[in-house]
């Protein structure tokens, strides 16, 4: 008997601690979830992550806010996220350059793309435009070209981010120019600076430049893809350009901490696969030209796997050198 109590006992306890380790799957979310964007207020990244956050907060009934951590091609983001507690309740707003890109431009990051964190899902491609201000007497890259050959060292071209930094690298190669480089942390101030003057062109989100090209700030000479944009059918593609075959795919994601609880990683993406089938949110998204999609976790981890090597010949065929 005394046996026969101590099993039933031992069972109790096991079926107890059980459902305490359970618990926290069953009642995520009970607090407020924390979005980190690598990016200023006001970049195409720290955008979509609010319009995310939005539906988010009202699907889950929980608080979301969007944290911006700046810096380092939001490679300063990534780490904090990567270090976070593997709860839920800390995920990075993710994308191309700070998962694909980051690893081959940086000597020394302080997370693994590809072991760090667990995918959610993807949630959206951006576009990217070669832009000018508008004083630079270029109506297309047929016209740029000459004038940067007349006119060597002196076009300053703006980057607020990896694709920037890859895509102007990569055309200056291939066009064979002498245009500089001017880096900044964010995409504001560099729309901020070519608006004024301060510097010739930029490779910016399109989400940043789209009202500036609207008030005539700022002239699009192309996009960044292989096909024209909907919301810009008359901007020819790189790739029309003659720059055959070039593309800067700019995807977006959630991802948390590595080791998050599968749960809690299915509770995520069945939420955020709901949001993004919305279609006033695909409306509101494309308002800002972005185009917005979902997936499995398994298939953004796919995708980050490729991008990562992908990316690492783009970077070494640019010639650009790791800082």
């Amino acid at each position: 008997m005394p046996t026969r109590i101590a099993l039933v006992t031992w069972f109790a306890v096991i079926a107890t601690l059980a459902g305490v380790l359970d618990a926290p799957a069953q009642t995520y979310p009970s607090r407020p979830i924390t979005i980190v964007s690598g990016f200023a207020a006001g970049s195409g990244d720290d955008t979509h992550a609010r319009l995310i956050a939005r539906y988010l907060e009202a699907a889950i009934n929980q608080g979301v806010v969007v944290e911006n951590k700046v810096g380092a091609n939001a490679a300063i983001a990534a780490g904090y996220v990567a270090r976070a507690v593997p709860d839920g309740y800390t995920l990075l707003k993710a994308s191309v350059g700070v998962l694909a890109a980051n690893p081959a431009l940086y000597k020394s990051i302080s997370y693994d793309a590809a072991k760090d964190f667990a995918p959610i899902s993807l949630t959206g491609r951006g576009t990217f435009l070669l832009v000018v201000n508008s004083h630079v007497p270029v109506n297309s890259i047929a016209e740029l070209i000459p004038y940067a050959k007349a006119n060597p060292g002196k076009l300053l071209f703006a980057s607020s981010n990896s694709n920037g930094v890859i895509a102007g690298e990569t055309f200056k190669r291939w066009a064979n120019i002498d245009i500089v480089h001017v880096p900044y942390k964010t995409a504001p101030p560099a729309i901020n600076d070519l608006v004024g003057g301060h510097v010739s062109m930029m490779f910016a989100d399109m989400t940043t430049a789209l009202p500036h090209i609207r008030a005539n700030a700022l002239r699009a000479l192309a996009v960044m893809t292989r096909d024209r944009s909907a919301l810009l059918p008359d901007l020819p593609s790189m790739h029309e350009a003659g720059m055959t075959d070039f593309e800067i795919n700019s995807w977006n994601g959630l991802v948390a901490p590595a080791n998050t609880p599968k749960d809690i990683v299915t509770r995520l993406n069945t939420e955020i696969r709901r949001i993004v089938a919305n279609p006033v949110l695909k409306a509101q998204f494309a308002e800002i030209g972005t185009e917005i999609f979902s997936s499995t976790p398994e298939e953004m981890g796919d995708l980050i796997r490729t991008d990562l090597v992908r990316w690492a010949k783009m970077i070494k065929d640019a010639g650009i050198e790791p800082q």
